[in-house]
């Protein structure tokens, strides 16, 4: 993929450069799927998609790269709350800041529709999450025990939003 320099040649873009953030659409269902059996194992179905991406305020983001999505977050705005209901980055992108681009986008879009604070849950053994998570400022606030379907508790992670 190419750009456009300041004199008018063209010049090789880099991979960070390719990076496109935005919204999930309806249309983009098929992708979504694909992107949640890579990473997730096909945490939501179908019917769970579609509603994800047809609810106004259930905020959707992907970071798409050469016309793939490999990442994406989801939200759900209640009331002055952000519940943060999934966050994905294809196996083959991690470890390239795609999680925290797309979580702090989410975060100024929650903040823009009124809220003041984010929640989300997250497994108690998943280290990277855990870490992505501390570093944007989420305490640790309850768990739940047993709640994944592989027996791990969730920890109730809560985040002030500041304006």
């Amino acid at each position: 993929m190419y750009g456009m320099s300041p004199a008018g040649g063209r010049e090789p873009q880099t991979a960070e450069e390719s990076l496109r953030l935005a919204s999930l659409e309806p249309a983009d269902l098929e992708t979504c799927l694909v992107l949640d059996q890579r990473c997730l194992g096909g945490l939501w179905s179908a019917s769970q998609w579609s509603t994800e991406l047809a609810e106004p305020q259930r905020p959707g983001l992907g970071v798409w790269q050469h016309g793939q999505l490999v990442a994406m977050a989801c939200g759900w705005l209640i009331l002055d709350e952000l519940h943060i209901t999934l966050v994905a980055v294809d196996p083959a992108q991690r470890r390239r800041g795609l999680a925290r681009r797309l979580l702090t986008a989410l975060f100024q879009e929650g903040r823009s529709r009124g809220a003041e604070r984010a929640t989300l849950e997250v497994a108690s053994s998943n280290a990277a999450a855990l870490a992505l998570y501390r570093q944007a400022g989420f305490l640790e606030a309850g768990r739940r025990r047993g709640y994944y379907r592989n027996g791990d508790d969730a920890l109730i992670q809560w985040l002030k939003l500041h304006t």
